[in-house]
Parts: C-alpha cells; sequence; structure tokens
C-alpha cells in the first residue's frame, strides 16, 4: 500500500474512532514523536523514584521470576 493511500485509511479510521483510551495514547505518540524528549522527563518526581527502585532490585537480585509467582499462586 502506498504511503497516501496508508494516510487516508488511518484519517478515515480516525475520524470515527470513540475509544478515549486509543485516542489518548495516539496523542501521546504524537506528542512524544514531535517532542524528540524522552517519557523519563514527563514522569512525577515519585514514579522516577518507583522505577529507580526498581532498577535497584533488579541490581542485587530482589526479583522473581514470572514461573515463581505463577507457582506460588496456582496459576
Amino acid at each position: 500500500m502506498k504511503q497516501e493511500a496508508i494516510k487516508i485509511e488511518l484519517i478515515e479510521w480516525l475520524q470515527n474512532l470513540k475509544d478515549i483510551e486509543t485516542l489518548n495514547f495516539l496523542k501521546v505518540l504524537k506528542d512524544s514523536s514531535t517532542k524528540n524528549q524522552d517519557w523519563f522527563h514527563e514522569l512525577s518526581e515519585e514514579e522516577k523514584m518507583g522505577i529507580e527502585r526498581g532498577l535497584e532490585d533488579i541490581k542485587n537480585g530482589k526479583t522473581f521470576s514470572h514461573e515463581d509467582v505463577k507457582a506460588k499462586y496456582g496459576l
């Protein structure tokens, strides 16, 4: 499919789109590509600290595999 045909198809789809979650996602996607910024800078300090704690946990081996969690909870 040629570029112009893809654009027209997407425009038609977008005009009829009612799902606010998808619209918000597309807006974030559009904004992130035009701002040329790392999304990390958009996070609150609390969110950044949570990510940093998670990275420290990974570094220190304080993690559980998906299989371990499934086994523990009988999934």
